[in-house]
């Protein structure tokens, strides 16, 4: 399906299920955390059947605003659209305000011709650049603080420029046919385009009240050769840090479910599977519970949000140390997600993405680091989490 669209625009993917929705009908923002408790109450004066939102929220949504934080930045944006498509069991359900809308439709369904992508060459001298020593520096402050009792864990990122012009549409269906994601999304919505392989969800609610949540943590590279995959898969397990690092996850996330979920309903699904994402594999486990009565599909995304292993543990302590230490993560380990009229909500976590937004292409990463840490370590496991994205953007004809 093209995602090709001059306006506004999200194609998301769950597992053979892409859906593409443009142009908005309604829409509706939010700029803090207080506000985002409207949200319910906003989207139920809707009169529109059966309708979908489509959107995307902002890590900054979870912490303490800086100083000179612009208080009317928009940190939760949301849209219903006029034209969606919806693709289940190789049927396309097209949906419009009009007839024309649904001839537009169909030309979406065109696809794309494929182009070549830049390759891993050309941006692997770029993964260890310019950010390289001062995220190092940054590592080992975080190990400190760890040390110093401040928090447990703490996931910190690190920014790499791609310094030339991307073909954002191509460079998805590159990476989605690279990749092995649990979520995917090519979206322009709000001023941010970002086209990206998300290796988990931060929650997932059904209909009837099921919510999921899907940490993952400890990582090593995945490639072409089978015996190293397998001697890197193993050692995920032995190795002490990573085991740990994945431990503390799932009892946090345990932990969060209950303050939405009947206590009893709350269990561990999946313990420390692997999952193969790109160029990494990691660490998995799956956790589900029945939402309490009087909570909703919101109080459900707030408990979860922002995930485990894109903040840290505990989340305020390490999120308040990400808002001081690095540089404001907009998209980047926030989510996009989907939200039915019958309480179904879908949202990932918005890692192993491009970004492009007021001028700027960049990739960013981050890394689990704990007290056991190395500042090389890490920064060689952010290396590996970027070429999920590297070694497919496709570059911008010219002309």
């Amino acid at each position: 399906m093209s995602a090709t669209s001059e306006c506004d625009h999200v194609a998301y993917e769950e597992p053979d299920q892409p859906s593409f929705a443009e142009d908005p009908l309604r829409e509706f923002t939010f700029s803090n955390a207080d506000e985002v408790a409207r949200v319910s109450e906003e989207l139920s004066e809707v009169d529109i059947e059966r309708w979908r939102a489509y959107g995307w929220a902002k890590f900054e949504l979870a912490i303490t605003p800086r100083d000179g934080t612009p208080a009317d930045d928009t940190l939760l944006r949301l849209m219903i659209p006029r034209r969606e498509v919806r693709i289940r069991d190789g049927i396309a359900r097209l949906r419009g305000v009009t007839e024309d809308d649904l001839g537009r439709l169909e030309q979406r369904l065109i696809p794309l011709a494929p182009q070549e992508p830049v390759g891993q060459d050309l941006m692997e001298p770029l993964l260890n650049g310019a950010s390289a020593e001062g995220y190092k520096a940054l590592v080992a402050e975080g190990v400190g603080a760890i040390r110093g009792g401040v928090f447990d864990k703490v996931i910190l990122s690190r920014v790499v420029e791609v310094p030339f012009e991307i073909d954002l549409a191509r460079t998805y269906l590159a990476g989605r046919e690279g990749n092995t994601p649990a979520r995917s999304y090519l979206l322009s919505l709000g001023g941010w385009e970002v086209a990206g392989f998300s290796p988990e969800i931060v929650t997932r609610v059904t209909p009837s009240g099921e919510v999921t949540a899907q940490p993952l943590a400890g990582t090593r590279a995945f490639g072409a050769d089978e015996q190293l995959n397998e001697r890197n898969r193993e050692e995920l397990y032995r190795d002490p840090k990573e085991v740990f690092e994945h431990a503390i996850s799932v009892r946090l996330a345990a932990e969060e479910l209950t303050t939405v979920c009947t206590p009893p309903s709350v269990a561990v699904k999946e313990f420390m599977q692997v999952r193969e994402r790109g160029s990494v594999q990691h660490l998995a486990s799956r956790l589900s519970g029945m939402l309490a009565a009087g909570e909703s599909e919101w109080g459900a995304f707030a408990a979860l949000f922002p995930a485990i292993t894109a903040s840290g543990i505990p989340k305020r302590a390490a999120c308040d140390f990400i808002g001081r230490s690095e540089p404001t993560r907009g998209l980047y380990s926030g989510a996009v997600l989907t939200l039915d009229f019958d309480g179904e909500l879908d949202a990932a976590l918005v890692l192993r993405s491009v970004f492009r937004h007021e001028g700027r292409t960049w990739l960013r990463a981050g890394a689990g680091v704990v007290g056991e840490s190395t500042p090389e370590r890490e920064l060689e496991e952010t290396c590996e989490k970027l070429r999920s994205v590297s070694r497919y953007l496709v570059e911008q004809p010219v002309g």
